[in-house]
């Protein structure tokens, strides 16, 4: 891992905050949300920042990694297209899954629109690392992959977070995108103590590391990027550089975004919490394993991954579901735990659709969020958001809603700009129902 970009102290560059990260003094690199960048039409911003020599890192979310499926070609020619029009370093993705179903278990396929824990199996694992295999290919630029905050525990797992991130890099040589926020989520969260999956992950491997803030609501930590980082994170990120000198870190920030002064003060802490970290006692390294597998022929190898991929698929599938169309909660998870991520996404469905259709929000007032909550509870997001600022609109226009007849007359016309020659009518609502059942089988 020699040859590991130098990246210092960088921040999250978003559109909302653009102007403030330019002028930001002491900010040596940017990561951006690879999606929300077309490669040929790159924010003025971001190509001053280039032109500054400032690296700038595609941060991807939707590749689903730790999906059953196999990589979406597409959606990786897009990743190294981004990374080549920004000339980045690397690139960097999830150990997540964000969608399930389809052909393997031979029902419709289910959006999350959330990065979702994968299963610390054998199974998962093999599934993982062949999907990571097939996107270190594709890329241009080496890979880093990112351990993700959860709300919910898989029953029967086979591996702590460090041994399955430790056999991972073992068996790809992908590099880590640690994010220590996430670490102190899942402590609350899991019960699981990040200095033990320190303890046992490569710290080697790692690219750079991740600082953001969150809320804990009801004994369950929030990772929202919405609030100030806190002292428990700032500790993790001590314990970290404790262990090894991180060749980046980067200020996550998303949402109800702080004045420039507040950003630049959480910089701050950031650096002096690694230089008073990097004057303690150096810890010793976690040794490599052994990696699993050893011997195996390829054709073996690839006979079992496509039966673990199988069996992924029904487990990922089965939990969507439950998340985002009501079905019952799988054997062996908390079904308290499984109604607070449930909420937790269709909330954030309910803000992203507030942020990419402004419009709806607008037209509909205070009873927006109530509205969408109560679609959101029985409609899966079934390709995207803006097709779900669509369907939840179709929704309330077959329902007859809203009541003010002058605001249907302006959701009418906004859908009708957007979707079809005429509002949906009662063929369309009978179609809705049939699919919904579809689903909920």
């Amino acid at each position: 891992m020699n040859d590991t970009p130098q990246l210092g102290i960088g921040i999250g560059w978003r559109p909302e905050i653009a102007d403030t990260v330019e002028a930001l003094s002491g900010v040596d690199w940017v990561e951006a949300v690879a999606e929300n960048l077309c490669p040929g039409h790159l924010p003025d911003s971001l190509v001053r920042l280039r032109e500054r020599g400032v690296t700038v890192v595609p941060h991807g979310v939707s590749l689903g990694l730790g999906g059953a499926d196999r990589p979406d070609a597409r959606r990786l020619a897009d990743l190294a297209e981004r990374a080549e029009a920004l000339g980045s370093p690397l690139v960097t993705e999830h150990i997540a899954f964000v969608r399930a179903g389809g052909a393997l278990t031979a029902s419709p396929v289910l959006e999350a629109g959330h990065l979702l824990p994968v299963p610390r199996t054998r199974d998962a694992l093999r599934v993982l690392c062949e999907n990571i295999r097939i996107a270190q290919d594709s890329l241009p630029v080496p890979l880093a992959v990112e351990n993700i905050a959860a709300l919910i525990c898989w029953p029967d797992e086979e591996m702590s977070e460090g041994q399955f991130l430790a056999e991972l890099v073992e068996r790809t040589g992908v590099r880590l995108l640690i994010d220590v926020a996430n670490l102190h989520t899942n402590q609350v969260n899991r019960g699981e103590d990040p200095a033990k999956a320190l303890d046992e992950l490569p710290v080697e491997a790692i690219a750079y590391v991740h600082v953001a803030g969150g809320i804990e609501r009801d004994g369950v930590w929030h990772d929202t990027h919405a609030h100030p980082v806190t002292a428990p994170v700032l500790d993790v990120l001590a314990e970290l550089r404790a262990r090894v000198a991180p060749p980046g870190v980067l200020l996550e920030r998303d949402d109800d975004f702080p004045p420039a002064a507040e950003l630049a003060g959480e910089l701050t802490q950031i650096r002096e919490t690694i230089t008073a970290a990097s004057t303690a006692s150096p810890r010793p390294a976690a040794s490599a394993g052994s990696r699993a597998g050893d011997g195996v022929t390829e054709e073996r190898e690839a006979s079992d991954t496509d039966a673990a991929r199988g069996r992924l698929a029904l487990s990922e599938a089965a939990l969507l579901s439950s998340l985002v169309a009501g079905t019952p909660v799988p054997e062996g998870f908390d079904p308290r735990r499984l109604r607070v991520q449930s909420r937790a996404l269709a909330a954030k469905r309910a803000g992203v659709v507030a942020k990419v259709a402004p419009e709806l929000p607008e037209i509909l007032g205070k009873g927006f969020r109530p509205a969408f909550l109560a679609y959101a509870g029985h409609t899966p997001m079934r390709a995207g958001y803006r097709r779900d600022a669509l369907d939840f609109a179709e929704s309330l226009l077959i329902e007859g809603r809203p009541e003010d007849s002058a605001a249907r007359r302006r959701l009418t016309l906004w859908w009708r700009e957007r979707a079809a020659a005429r509002p949906p009518r009662r063929t369309t609502r009978l179609v809705r129902v049939a699919r919904a059942a579809l689903i909920g089988r």
